[in-house]
């Protein structure tokens, strides 16, 4: 395959945030696929716990300052970028004072899950896809991490559908043991009904809870990566079911290989 474009779209990065599965996938999958030759972007939400000093952020002007409309408020657009130096890689970050200035990343010093997280979802989805069409960077397979980055699909296949830049673009999602209790906020569908997107296709968020959530993203995904060892067995069962393109879960060893390969069947 020729030099493919890959875009890293991720709900946790280290060393930004604490290591976790999903953090060093993130972190070590963009560096291993661009040293096999494929050119990346990564992007994580700014949050308030990532320190910009010691990670020397720095804002981004030319691609800052647009506003995105969620729920009838406008909400300024920020970009920052870093460089993982060892890596030789730059890392995005979306960033909005009211959704992520605060110092815990998805749930509150009490534990408790922050009721704002749909717009947060949805902000970081956009927030990426109007950044990337704003660098003018065609990318050919988008890849997300985490249930925050669940919209991806849905605004790849209905919103931005006859935009240029992502007409030939792939999306693959890759599902970990990353669920949260309860559901989103009840009004998350209406928020999600933008031009091109009906009650109809997000009907599956009737209840927004964290498997049809996934659920949503697994739907409209071109092909579907078992990013943990043990995955919910429902949303297991559904992406069995759905016919999409899939790579079992891979061990630490082996799963760069084994993703950069895969993007070549998607």
């Amino acid at each position: 395959m020729e030099n493919k474009r890959i875009l890293y779209i991720s709900q946790e990065i280290t060393p930004y945030l604490p290591e976790t599965e999903m953090s060093e996938i993130s972190r070590y999958l963009p560096q291993g696929v661009q040293e096999r030759g494929r050119e990346i972007r990564t992007f994580m939400p700014r949050y308030g716990c990532v320190n910009e000093r010691r990670n020397q952020l720095h804002e981004v002007i030319r691609l800052s300052g647009m506003n995105l409309v969620i729920n009838d408020t406008d909400h300024p657009l920020i970009i920052k970028v870093a460089s993982i130096q060892s890596a030789r890689m730059q890392v995005y970050f979306i960033d909005n004072e009211d959704y992520f200035h605060r110092k815990c990343v998805l749930y509150d010093p009490e534990d408790n899950f922050f009721e704002d997280n749909d717009e947060r979802a949805i902000f970081f989805a956009r927030g990426v896809l109007e950044t990337v069409i704003k660098l003018r960077w065609a990318p050919d397979i988008i890849h997300c991490h985490g249930w925050l980055t669940a919209l991806v699909p849905l605004y790849i296949r209905k919103y931005y559908h006859d935009d240029p830049l992502f007409a030939q673009s792939k999306v693959v999602y890759s599902v970990y043991d990353d669920e949260f209790a309860g559901a989103l906020n009840k009004n998350f569908r209406k928020k999600l009904l933008l031009k091109g997107i009906s009650g109809a296709d997000v009907k599956v968020l009737e209840n927004p809870t964290y498997v049809n959530v996934s659920k949503l993203a697994v739907q409209y995904a071109d092909a579907v990566v078992k990013g943990s060892r043990e995955i919910h067995p429902e949303l297991g069962q559904f992406i069995g079911e759905s016919g999409k393109k899939f790579l079992d879960y891979q061990e630490k060893e082996v799963y760069i290989d084994a993703y950069n390969d895969f993007y070549d069947k998607v």
